[in-house]
């Protein structure tokens, strides 16, 4: 009896060690098979700013929000802002004109990117989990914004220096 538990304990590990006939592939259009998921660092640092030279006469927006697929990435300086745990990181942000400020959504819950003073008026529509909603600032200026579905924990402030 021993011996056949033992057997049996045996064939199990084997079975395991060898997978089971899992497969180590990852899927196609996925991060890890070369694909890019919404919110990578175009600067490498989350948040970070990078002057840009030009000016605007008022705000251009690149688009609402993406499907689940990366959207296409505005070229020049760019500053991204994460919404996770149903709060904004980094809530200030210092930017310059010409800037392309991106909003991804990390958290389970949809949220938006409402102005709420500054010389720029931003109204994004609802963002789901994984999509980005991206924006040019081409005014200086203290744009004041929060996430109207959770405004009592979700405030953020961009200051566009000239």
């Amino acid at each position: 009896m021993k011996r056949s538990v033992t057997m049996l304990v045996a064939c199990a590990a084997l079975l395991l060690a060898a997978g089971c006939g899992s497969s180590n592939k990852t899927p196609e259009g996925s991060p890890g098979a070369g694909g890019t998921g919404a919110g990578g660092a175009a600067s490498g640092v989350p948040g970070a700013t990078t002057p840009t030279e030009g000016a605007g006469a008022g705000a251009e927006v690149f688009g609402e929000p993406s499907e689940k697929a990366a959207a296409p990435r505005p070229s020049g300086a760019v500053a991204e802002i994460a919404y996770r745990d149903v709060a904004i990181n980094p809530a200030r942000t210092k930017v310059k004109v010409g800037t392309a400020i991106i909003w991804t959504n990390h958290d389970a819950v949809e949220h938006n990117v409402t102005s709420v003073s500054g010389p720029a008026h931003i109204d994004s529509k609802n963002i789901e989990e994984g999509q980005s909603f991206q924006f040019k600032v081409t005014k200086p200026g203290t744009i004041r914004y929060e996430c109207t579905i959770h405004p009592t924990t979700m405030k953020g402030t961009i200051q566009v220096v000239g």
